[in-house]
């Protein structure tokens, strides 16, 4: 007798365990069934964009009106974007806000410089990225970068110099990025990799900077902040600013008139 009332408890006790099963799979289909019969797209929000507009990054995303936003994939919207706008240098985020509303934030890269070679204009980002190709006479508004030779160019892509100039590929895209986050990226008229002893740049329209390869760009930057509000670089004064020295010092050197 008290083995089939032990019996019986095992019984109960598997249907009890089984109903809880049941009802945990019941509800998650019931959620999952709500969320892909609601919860339609209907509103994207884009912010963060100036050279693209709302309706380029939307038709860029592959998201269309009616979509769920659940079953949305975020890393391809993500990558969707990136592809096809070049000047998007990332996507801040996807989110959703519900009950109909997709939230999508870019940010475009800085600036573009521009590499000239075999007669087209390859417009450079501050990161490195291939973001347009021009005609080699259709780029006079931005500032150069010269004595450098691109492998393959192709809009979307990283720059990429041959291997023995490796140092000045690093150097170069750590001083545009320095220059970007500085905020002085539009001061700059041009960036010359010619010379293998240092790099050269030309900035603000009336100076040139010489600085080693692979140095301390962020540092260095600012000390040519410093030296032009320090007030003893006039306004009508033109001339180099030779930041190589070993001695960390900068030195300022005037044209002559």
């Amino acid at each position: 007798m008290a083995r089939r009332k032990r019996s019986n408890r095992r019984r109960r006790g598997h249907f009890g365990a089984l109903y809880k099963l049941l009802s945990v799979l019941a509800i998650c289909a019931a959620i999952v069934i709500a969320l892909t019969l609601f919860f339609k797209v209907d509103t994207i929000v884009v912010t963060g964009q100036e050279r693209y507009t709302r309706e380029e990054i939307v038709e860029a995303s592959g998201v269309k009106p009616g979509d769920n936003l659940f079953l949305m994939n975020k890393n391809a919207v993500n990558q969707c974007i990136r592809e096809a706008l070049p000047y998007v240098e990332m996507v801040k985020r996807i989110n959703r806000k519900l009950p109909d509303t997709l939230l999508i934030e870019v940010k475009e890269c800085g600036k573009p410089l521009v590499v000239i070679q075999d007669g087209s204009a390859w417009l450079v980002s501050p990161k490195g990225k291939i973001v347009e190709q021009r005609a080699a006479g259709d780029a006079g508004e931005y500032g150069t970068i010269s004595g450098v030779q691109i492998l393959a160019p192709s809009v979307g892509t990283k720059i990429v110099l041959a291997t023995e100039y490796a140092a000045r590929q690093s150097s170069l895209l750590s001083l545009l990025t320095a220059l970007e986050d500085a905020g002085m990226l539009d001061q700059v008229d041009g960036i010359h990799l010619d010379d293998p002893a240092c790099i050269s740049m030309d900035y603000a329209g009336r100076f040139t900077v010489e600085m080693l390869y692979e140095d301390d760009y962020v540092y260095k930057l600012k000390t040519l902040s410093a030296a032009l509000d320090s007030g003893k670089i006039q306004d009508n004064m033109t001339g180099t600013f030779d930041m190589r020295r070993e001695d960390g010092r900068t030195y300022f050197i005037q044209d002559e008139r």
